[in-house]
């Protein structure tokens, strides 16, 4: 049991990944000219601060952890709408998927 809570602790940091990236597509295709550019830095980097700050395992200001799991499902949760908004259902569902399942298995495991 102890190497599937790994895996899925790993999972857990590629979907964090994952949704830096949505972010920042979503910012880079959602308008013209040069405010694309600064909306696709300026949203991973904001969501990267705030995961940071709030929700990282060795955070500066650590939340409760019931606020932690759900902040970190509404943060996950943006990249799945990021990729909705880029016209990308189809990896929208496969990452919301993903999210849900290992967001359930994180609760089960309490990690």
């Amino acid at each position: 049991m102890a190497i599937l809570r790994s895996i899925n602790l790993a999972v857990a940091f590629l979907l964090e990944l994952c949704m830096l990236a949505a972010l920042g597509y979503w910012g880079f295709t959602t308008i013209q000219g040069w405010p694309r550019i600064m909306l696709g830095l300026a949203a991973p980097l904001l969501a990267a601060v705030v995961w940071g700050i709030f929700l990282a395992p060795k955070a500066a200001r650590p939340l409760d952890p019931s606020l932690t799991f759900w902040l970190k499902g509404a943060m996950l949760g943006l990249g799945v709408v990021a990729l909705v908004m880029a016209n990308r259902p189809k990896l929208a569902v496969g990452f919301a998927g993903a999210v849900v399942i290992n967001m359930l298995l994180l609760w089960l495991w309490r990690d």
